[in-house]
C-alpha cells in the first residue's frame, strides 16, 4: 500500500488528514489525523529484502476522550492488524491515540 492509498483511507474516517504534521498555524480544529513512516519490518529471504512492510503510525488528535471517534478511525483500519495507545498531551490540551499498523 502506498502513502497516497493510506492518506485516501483515513480520509474516509471524514476527518482532516495530512502526513506528519501541519504546516505551523495551519491545523485545523480538532478532530484530525496525522500519519507517519515510522520504520520497517521488512520480510526476508536468502539473505535479502524479499517483501517489504512500512510500519505506520496513524496519530488521532482530539479535545476529549470520544469512542464514537476513535471508532471512524479504527473502521477505516478494519482491514489491519493495529495497536492501540492513548497520551494526554498537557501542552497541547488534547489527546493523542496512536495506532500502529504495518502496510
Amino acid at each position: 500500500m502506498t502513502l497516497s492509498e493510506v492518506d485516501v483511507l483515513l480520509k474516509t474516517t471524514g476527518f482532516p488528514v495530512t502526513y506528519r504534521a501541519w504546516p505551523e498555524n495551519e491545523a485545523p480544529p480538532l478532530p484530525f489525523v496525522c500519519y507517519v513512516e515510522a520504520g520497517s519490518n521488512n520480510f526476508a529471504a536468502d539473505g535479502v529484502v524479499y517483501y517489504p512492510v512500512k510500519r505506520m503510525q496513524v496519530e488521532l488528535y482530539t479535545k476529549l476522550k470520544d469512542p464514537e471517534t476513535e471508532g471512524k478511525v479504527e473502521a477505516a483500519l478494519s482491514s489491519f492488524f493495529w495497536e492501540k495507545t492513548e497520551t494526554y498531551l498537557s501542552t497541547e490540551k488534547c489527546y493523542q491515540i496512536l495506532y500502529e499498523i504495518e502496510v
